[in-house]
């Protein structure tokens, strides 16, 4: 079996595991209080999912860097599945948000979004994500055609606007969220050298073919 068979998988897996984990810690927090999670059991599994919706956020936008960078196109088959877990991690972050701090009082949840400025821009990062998720299929991608590569590149400022959400959601210790912001500033100076690159590859190109047809 080849080995880029496995990748989804085994993606598939790894990803899972963290929630896994969580279920597993409401299960003993529910039988013994104070035992998983925590003395705040809701504050601790609204942090953990969006914790780890960040860092698989980072992880999908790793991943045409890890590919351009390995020389491993199969990676790209992943880049999908890792975006759609990133959207379901802060999914279920933000409906934790509605069902257990808001109590879905629609009229608290608006006063929030529009009032808090943390709770505003994580919304609006969700908001893009959404529409990334929405149109992640092949059929969504044939439609759009270019657009579709135009849109998904909301990828980077949800990204930053996730962790500026991360970091107001943090009450201490901010060196796990520096972490997150080294990178992500590492990824776009990666897109950044890559398109500079491609760019000057494409102007060097223009004059060669000029000169040869001279010549000819």
């Amino acid at each position: 079996m080849a080995v880029h068979t496995l990748l989804k998988p085994v993606a598939w897996t790894l990803l899972s595991l963290p929630l896994a984990w969580l279920g597993f810690a409401i299960y003993q927090e529910a039988q013994l209080p104070g035992s998983a999670l925590g003395a705040d059991p809701g504050e601790a599994v609204l942090l953990f999912l969006g914790e780890w919706g960040m860092r698989t956020l980072l992880l999908a936008l790793s991943v045409s860097t890890l590919r351009r960078r390995l020389g491993y196109p199969p990676l790209l088959r992943i880049r999908r599945l890792v975006g759609l877990f990133a959207f379901t991690y802060l999914s279920l972050h933000f409906l934790f948000y509605l069902g257990f701090f808001a109590e879905f009082d629609w009229r608290l949840i608006f006063e929030d979004i529009s009032e808090r400025p943390y709770i505003t821009v994580g919304f609006a990062a969700l908001l893009m994500l959404l529409a990334l998720a929405v149109t992640s299929t092949n059929g969504w991608q044939r439609r759009l055609r270019r657009r579709w590569r135009q849109l998904h590149r909301l990828v980077y400022p949800a990204s930053a606007l996730g962790l500026l959400h991360l970091w107001w959601l943090t009450k201490e210790g901010y060196g796990e969220v520096a972490a997150y912001g080294v990178w992500l500033l590492l990824l776009y100076l990666d897109r950044l050298q890559d398109a500079w690159a491609k760019r000057t590859s494409k102007a060097g190109a223009v004059p060669e073919s000029s000169k040869a047809r001279r010549r000819a």
